[in-house]
């Protein structure tokens, strides 16, 4: 999933594709480097941001949508506005990327309408509330992942109580939203207990995020992006079955020569394993 923040204020881009001319050639840029989904977005998430009106947040992303979707794009809207949500999936989305954690039930609504699928992101709060990415109490969570899973299941089944399908319905762990950077990397770590414990794909957006400077203090955005990398190749083996970037080749590369390697690793196996005689131990009995 490629990112195309049409907004002054994002994190890592801010008012790089403001203007709609600048924001399709972003949509190509993402298409031509491999993205599966096209996340585009009018409104900053990060911390402390200031929300955005629904007609603002259409004045800036519905001609993206319309032309990501006319190039043949399987497009999200990332907003938390049932009426954005509802005019760029009739122009051709075909998700609603939700980081308030359904918050507003309006929005599970229009999904439904529509037939589209919904990103649910685990969240606490409003971008308001945000003190920052990484300024979250240590004691907010009694464990992490269990307190993710259970309060994700809690919106899924609101979700679902209004007309969402369950195979209409992914998750998004949140990292970096209402936790800080111990607690993201520990819901990292231990990601493949979400995803073998949960009915549903999980999507991990850990893209230049300021958790990465866990290893690299005081990188800025565009610093984070080896460790974005480690963090998708991470969230890929245990279990992701979308990961939300900025860096689409880079992140395409990574985890494609992984696959290879583990591929070609496994057939070496079963190739000597065959020469045994398929056992474990050519000594053995």
């Amino acid at each position: 999933m490629g990112v195309c923040n049409v907004t002054p204020d994002s994190f890592s881009d801010g008012g790089r594709y403001l203007q709609e001319e600048a924001a399709r050639a972003k949509v190509d840029e993402l298409l031509s480097e491999g993205a599966d989904l096209v996340d585009v977005g009018g409104e900053s998430t990060r911390p402390g941001a200031t929300p955005v009106s629904a007609r603002e947040q259409l004045a800036r992303v519905l001609g993206v949508v319309r032309y990501a979707a006319d190039e043949g794009a399987c497009v999200s809207i990332d907003t938390t506005s049932p009426e954005v949500a509802a005019a760029c999936l009739d122009a051709g989305a075909c998700a609603v990327n939700d980081v308030s954690c359904l918050r507003d039930e309006e929005l599970a609504k229009v999904v439904v309408a529509s037939g589209a699928a919904l990103v649910l992101m685990h969240a606490r709060g409003t971008q308001q509330d945000m003190r920052g990415y990484s300024a979250y109490p240590d004691d907010a969570y009694g464990d992490v992942v269990a307190d993710v899973r259970d309060e994700w299941l809690e919106a899924s089944e609101r979700a679902v109580a209004v007309g969402v399908p369950p195979e209409g319905l992914v998750m998004d762990p949140g990292l970096g939203f209402a936790k800080n950077a111990r607690q993201s990397l520990e819901l990292l770590r231990r990601l493949d207990e979400l995803t073998r414990s949960l009915a549903v794909p999980v999507a991990v957006g850990a893209s230049r995020k300021s958790f990465l400077t866990s290893v690299d203090r005081g990188a800025p955005a565009d610093a984070r992006i080896g460790a974005s990398l480690a963090a998708a190749l991470g969230a890929a083996r245990r279990g992701a079955t979308i990961l939300r970037v900025h860096d689409v080749r880079a992140t395409a590369q990574a985890v494609d020569l992984d696959r290879l390697l583990e591929a070609r690793g496994s057939q070496v196996g079963h190739a000597s394993s065959a020469a045994r005689g398929g056992r474990d131990d050519a000594k053995g009995p």
